[in-house]
């Protein structure tokens, strides 16, 4: 049989894609099989403040024995396993936790770095200057939901209506082409990263994989009833404004949802079951989709929660931190080898903040910098990039005396080396990260070289 030979079925659903992406006003009349020049970041958020200190682990005998003094029961390695060795390009010698076992490998091959200590700052402030409260430091520090806006919002107080990512789609939106394809998109439900001022944003529902329109419910009728009454109200015209808007969001929805169960968007590689194995899926599926749409840039969101380990920490984070790697695994397998696109897509992990390097019994507590993953065919990868802090308690690095990490890269650095990756011009980095440049000279540079 030819291999090239079209079934009727894959050739239907084609056509159907097709339709539906024309009725939608997603396509692309300039579309090509494959736009060059495509690029992605992917945020994966950690919700609830993952701990960095047993994410990476430093080995050189004095660090590692500071920091099996001041983890105590926490310490690694436990009973989940042995840790990974990597290595930097000076020989400086770490570890990743037993979890990450998946993307472990793409370290040596240069695709996986690190960026060290990194966390919300208003200015760079040191050991002394916060203990005395004589520089300004980001507004209620160790919050929960005070830092994960903050981080997505890359601005250091909690006021505000724009995320980073779909800020930075907001100044390269020229560059696709008239696509008015979503730019930003939320696999994790509606999220402040994605949201901007002039970009066309979208979430996805949860389920999709089980039904198109998210509805799935026992018995069908049950499904069927509740489909029908939320197309009713999504038709009604309130006369509100807001109401229309958040209408058109949950339509548009609904409408992505539908479409990623066509040929266009199936995608071969297999991903981990999960929540953030499913979300990375739909990023791939959502990517596939470039051809037909003529997208040239997007940002997508990501999460997975249960990372404020207080307690019987030990199993509980080496399990995230499994379906942390293994779903990247995936994702990362997916773009090299069947959307062969690698070099254009890159992953990384954002959280609320660190963890005391000191435990609270069986688990440990709110800290402020961080350790973050980055993944993707163009990360200067095999390498930490930043400043490893000190593992001594009341040291210089310490905001007090557990551990809780000054940072000493700013969120708004990382999220600008990404954005500038992405294609957002040096001009108009400072009307995505005004904070920033508006103490450039303090932080020193908005290009952190982890991308290539």
């Amino acid at each position: 049989m030819n291999q090239h030979r079209i079934s009727r079925r894959s050739l239907l659903k084609g056509i159907g894609a097709t339709a539906m992406l024309t009725r939608f006003g997603w396509m692309n009349a300039l579309a090509q099989a494959n736009p060059p020049d495509y690029k992605a970041l992917v945020c994966i958020f950690l919700v609830g403040g993952n701990d960095g200190h047993n994410t990476i682990v430093p080995l050189t005998q004095s660090e590692f024995n500071a920091y099996k003094a001041a983890r105590g029961s926490l310490a690694l390695p436990d009973g989940n396993g042995p840790l990974l060795p990597v290595q930097t390009p000076d020989g400086t010698p770490f570890a990743l936790n037993n979890g990450l076992g998946a993307i472990h490998p793409l370290w040596a091959q240069g695709k996986l770095g690190v960026l060290a200590n990194v966390g919300m700052l208003v200015k760079p402030v040191s050991r002394p200057q916060f203990l005395a409260n004589s520089v300004a430091v980001p507004s209620n520090l160790f919050s929960h939901s005070d830092q994960i806006q903050q981080m997505q919002a890359a601005i250091p107080s909690s006021s505000t209506g724009t995320g980073w990512g779909a800020r930075a789609a907001d100044r390269i939106n020229a560059l696709n082409g008239g696509s008015a394809f979503p730019a930003a998109i939320s696999c994790a439900g509606p999220s402040l990263f994605c949201t901007g001022d002039v970009i066309r944003s979208a979430s996805l529902l949860p389920g999709f994989d089980l039904d198109p329109s998210g509805m799935n419910l026992w018995p069908a009728s049950a499904a069927t009833a509740r489909k029908n009454g939320l197309q009713q109200v999504l038709q009604f015209d309130s006369g509100l404004a807001l109401v229309q808007a958040a209408n058109k969001v949950r339509k548009d929805a609904l409408d992505l949802n539908a479409l990623m169960q066509s040929g266009n968007a199936s995608i071969s590689t297999i991903f981990p079951g999960g929540s953030l194995g499913d979300q990375l899926k739909q990023v791939a599926k959502l990517i596939k989709l470039r051809g037909t749409t003529g997208i040239k840039r997007q940002v997508f969101f990501c999460s997975l929660g249960g990372f404020d380990t207080h307690g019987s920490q030990s199993w509980q984070h080496w399990d995230l931190l499994s379906q942390v790697g293994d779903a990247m695994a995936a994702f990362y397998k997916c773009t090299e080898q069947e959307l062969g696109i690698a070099d254009g897509v890159t992953s990384f992990t954002l959280s609320d903040f660190g963890r005391t390097l000191q435990p609270s019994g069986s688990g440990c507590d709110h800290g402020w910098g961080n350790h973050h993953l980055i993944l993707g065919g163009a990360v200067q990868g095999g390498r930490i990039h930043g400043a490893f802090p000190s593992m001594a308690l009341g040291g210089p690095d310490d905001s007090g005396n557990r551990g809780a990490f000054i940072p000493t890269t700013s969120t708004e650095q990382y999220a600008a080396t990404l954005a500038k990756w992405l294609g957002v011009t040096d001009q108009d980095l400072p009307l995505v990260f005004k904070n920033l440049y508006d103490n450039i000279g303090l932080f020193g540079t908005a290009d952190l070289g982890f991308m290539g």
